[in-house]
């Protein structure tokens, strides 16, 4: 499905004191990265603010005058567009996911589909338009008061059909948004929970080495505990980078990325067991003995 996304990031932030809101960061990722990472198939990614370096390419525009409002920084968005499909977020979003963006984008049939918090509220900055009639809105809405300046989106949104996409039981924080220094507070103390934990930490060091690929975190944790059990407890961490070393050769010879991972592991668990059924065979000889 080919789509743009617009990402409105040129907010005042009034209620975190001014600061450059998507630049904070929630896990060691900035905001905006966060967001970024939701959409990476967007075949053109526009992001309306200020220029600030971000995980992927990205195109900037801003709207004139800047910090005239979300519906004036949409449409200042949507003129760098030319999908007919266009993904509109904010910044502010950091449980935004990709299963998500895509239930958005399966659902945009009449004119688009929008997200639908817990609390049965739409939310048309975690949305999907369909373009010709988000232009022709906008266009309608210039003409009438003779900018866009100051409108508030639901001018734009009450003449729109769109389907409402309620957030799932797997991801009922996707239109979490950060406000105040309490909702940033809290979503960092939402990743540090031990069920999210370790999916945030994994992410965040992808995105950081610049690396794409599905981790088994399952099957490496069982190979970490194979060795560290079956060998030495030094050899945990030594054995999942020699995976990962593997595994990077493989892919490097085209295989698979996930499927090399998933086999470099086996051998190595393989590997460990064989180790700790030695052991444990000499160690009943001697017993014996």
């Amino acid at each position: 499905m080919i789509f743009d996304a617009v990402i409105l990031a040129g907010g005042g932030a009034h209620r975190l004191g001014g600061v450059d809101k998507p630049a904070l960061s929630v896990g060691a990722r900035a905001l905006l990265d966060r967001v970024l990472d939701a959409c990476p198939d967007a075949r053109t990614t526009v992001v309306v603010g200020d220029r600030r370096p971000t995980a992927r390419p990205v195109l900037w525009t801003r709207e004139t005058p800047p910090g005239r409002g979300p519906l004036a920084a949409l449409g200042a968005g949507l003129h760098e567009t030319t999908a007919p499909l266009v993904l509109v977020l904010s910044a502010d979003l950091p449980f935004l996911d990709r299963p998500t963006v895509r239930a958005l984008l399966d659902a945009a049939d009449g004119d688009g589909s929008v997200l639908r918090d817990p609390d049965g509220r739409d939310q048309p900055l975690v949305a999907a338009y369909r373009a010709e009639a988000l232009r022709r809105e906008i266009a309608l809405l210039a003409t009438e008061h003779g900018s866009l300046r100051d409108l508030p989106l639901r001018a734009l949104t009450a003449e729109l059909e769109l389907t409402p996409v309620s957030v799932t039981e797997r991801a009922p924080l996707a239109s979490f948004d950060c406000d105040t220094w309490e909702d940033l507070a809290a979503a960092r103390a939402r990743i540090r929970e031990h069920g999210n934990v370790l999916d945030e930490w994994m992410t965040a060091v992808k995105n950081e080495l610049g690396i794409d690929v599905a981790v088994d975190t399952k099957t490496l944790l069982d190979l970490a505990r194979d060795a560290a059990h079956g060998v030495a407890r030094p050899a945990a961490p030594l054995t999942t980078f020699l995976v990962g070393y593997a595994a990077a050769r493989a892919a490097a010879s085209g295989a698979d990325p996930a499927q090399a991972v998933a086999e470099a592991s086996r051998k190595a668990t393989d590997l460990a067991l064989r180790w700790a059924a030695e052991a444990d065979a000499d160690a009943q000889k001697g017993g014996s003995g």
